[in-house]
């Protein structure tokens, strides 16, 4: 069987790959448009997702479309709920500064999608020593999402405060599936040029040098 010719990328669409890479933000609720996201563009998204890596192929993602306004309501609750119980994890200056952010989007809006990790029954290859290897193929899912959600100039948020078995509850998740990522997809009036946190000094982006160790730890 003759092989395809192998598709390489020219400087120019490497360099848009940058950009979009560093272009990359989370996008909260006081930023999003009301505007309704066409069914081509989310089609694209979620090809994106599709085109992921996976360990041993195994494709364990499943992601749920939310427009129903209520189903939202009822996921914001939960957020509301878990957000009172994380600002107290945090000292008085921190917690201050927790109080003031916007920290989701889910009613604001027009989809939310709920990403899951299917386990499957039997061995996957690769999975067997690093069992965790399902749960992050369904990032990098999520990411190229993310990403491809940049290009077509949508906003993404992705929500962690929420209780994962609440979630599965609303949404009639099967037992098995374990909740990866909450998101918020919409056009946003606002891309901010570094990300929120980093401009509100919540901290300070790290440098290079300070996170790449050659060879080994000393």
């Amino acid at each position: 069987m003759a092989q395809e010719s192998q598709r390489f990328f020219n400087e120019n669409e490497q360099d848009v790959l940058e950009e979009i890479l560093l272009h990359r933000r989370d996008v909260r609720g006081n930023h999003f448009k009301k505007d309704s996201i066409s069914k081509e563009d989310i089609d694209r998204i979620l090809q994106a997702g599709l085109s992921a890596p996976s360990v041993g192929f195994s494709q364990p993602w499943e992601f749920v479309l939310i427009h129903d306004q209520k189903t939202k309501q009822a996921v914001k609750a939960s957020f509301q709920q878990e957000n009172e119980k994380a600002v107290h994890e945090f000292t008085d200056v921190k917690k201050q500064e927790y109080i003031k952010l916007k920290l989701e989007g889910v009613t604001e809006a027009p989809l939310n999608m709920a990403v899951f990790y299917k386990p499957k029954n039997e061995p996957v290859l690769g999975q067997t020593s690093m069992p965790n290897m399902g749960k992050y193929s369904v990032v990098c899912a999520i990411q190229n999402m993310w990403l491809m959600a940049r290009s077509l100039n949508i906003g993404m948020g992705w929500v962690s405060i929420l209780d994962p078995e609440q979630v599965k509850k609303i949404l009639n998740a099967p037992s098995e599936n374990q909740l990866i990522g909450y998101l918020c997809f919409g056009y946003t009036n606002m891309f901010y040029n570094k990300p929120e946190l980093e401009i509100k000094k919540w901290d300070y982006k790290k440098l290079q040098e300070e996170v790449v160790i050659q060879e080994k730890y000393s």
